[in-house]
């Protein structure tokens, strides 16, 4: 949801905690990401209360980043994408701000992962890549801060949605 910041190549050993290249496979949790530029909210989750912000990734709690198995339903997720639930959510809580464009709305959507297995798309970590088009009046009218956390309190509120049935 925020711009990519450039990092040097880590030259780390393959075997070292410093090494960003993955062995096999993309993990159930990333590592806890950087501060937020955001002020942080609080997203409940299964009994659980989780943090989210504005930065590379995005959902958190003090292990890790969460895969989006966490965040779905207690019975298992559904058989569809996290995003193909999420997307839809997202956009409609934040409609009237994304531009509209041909009949359909400027938004993007992408796990920071791919799954490893196509045919379970929940077990990838819940940080999503975000793109949007705003509406010209709208992006003019609010600062560029009090956009992004209507941006974020959109996500949490989608992200809870995942777990309900």
């Amino acid at each position: 949801m925020t711009p990519m910041r450039r990092r040097p190549p880590d030259r780390g050993d393959p075997g070292s905690s410093r090494c960003t290249r993955y062995r096999s496979g993309v993990p159930d949790r990333l590592p806890s990401p950087g501060p937020s530029f955001l002020r942080e909210q609080k997203l409940e989750a299964g009994g659980r209360s989780l943090r989210i912000g504005m930065s590379q990734p995005t959902t958190t709690d003090d292990e890790g980043v969460v895969s989006f198995v966490e965040l779905g339903p207690a019975g298992g997720p559904r058989p569809e994408p996290p995003l193909a639930r999420l997307g839809p959510s997202l956009a409609g809580a934040l409609s009237g701000m994304i531009l509209e464009d041909a009949g359909r709305l400027c938004i993007r959507l992408a796990t920071v992962t791919p799954a490893d297995d196509p045919t379970r798309p929940w077990r990838v970590p819940a940080a999503v890549r975000a793109a949007f088009r705003w509406e010209p009046m709208r992006a003019a009218a609010m600062r560029p801060n009090e956009l992004a956390e209507t941006v974020l309190a959109a996500f949490r509120r989608s992200a809870e949605a995942l777990g309900r049935p």
